[in-house]
């Protein structure tokens, strides 16, 4: 009987936690039509701490099973270090794709889930309105920039801010060949993290 109360309360307690920390939805991104020069301000107090950039593409990586191929053959035993090294290494590539397609059941929902992630981690050191905003080029439109962005009312602290370009616009486009990312105050760029290949 006690143990059946005290199930009970626990079953409450996380109920009550549950929803009280309800999350506010994730606001989507929108599409800017016509992507214009700003100015540039770099602010101390606002920075880019993290980048994630993933490309879920319709073939799995195989990197992982080529090496436990070659160590099973030349026969190895499963403890070999460069076969270790190569599981321990896919282990993140293969748990982030089975999370980006977690729910996918049919092709057609796999096909929208391909593409481009970018997951950006920014501070915000004194409160402010802030603009952060995707420029991109995918490879079959060349010198063309596409942006998305998403707005933010008097935000401080750390934040996320995930973008994509999945689905038609990779199928149609190409992968992402160049980027980068911007924090907007006042109208102006505070803070800009970038590819390589940018320019």
């Amino acid at each position: 009987m006690r143990y059946r109360q005290m199930r009970f309360a626990a079953a409450l307690i996380l109920l009550a936690l549950g929803a009280s920390g309800k999350a506010a939805p994730r606001e989507e991104p929108r599409i800017v039509e016509k992507v214009t020069p700003l100015p540039v301000a770099l602010d101390k107090d606002f920075e880019f701490r993290k980048t994630k950039l993933f490309l879920l593409s319709e073939k799995a990586p195989t990197a992982g099973q080529r090496a436990r191929q070659t160590t099973s053959t030349l026969g190895a035993k499963s403890t070999s270090p460069s076969q270790k090294t190569a599981t321990l290494q896919d282990a993140p590539i293969t748990f982030e794709r089975q999370y980006r397609m977690f729910g996918a059941v049919t092709a057609l929902d796999q096909r929208q889930r391909f593409g481009n992630y970018f997951d950006f981690f920014w501070r915000a050191k004194r409160p402010s309105d802030v603009t952060v905003r995707l420029e991109y080029r995918q490879e079959k439109l060349h010198e063309h920039v596409q942006a998305q962005e998403i707005a933010y009312r008097n935000v401080h602290g750390t934040h996320k801010t995930e973008f994509k370009v999945i689905g038609d616009d990779y199928f149609d486009d190409g992968r992402v060949i160049a980027w980068r990312c911007l924090l907007i105050a006042n109208g102006q760029i505070v803070s800009e993290n970038r590819s390589f290949m940018w320019e």
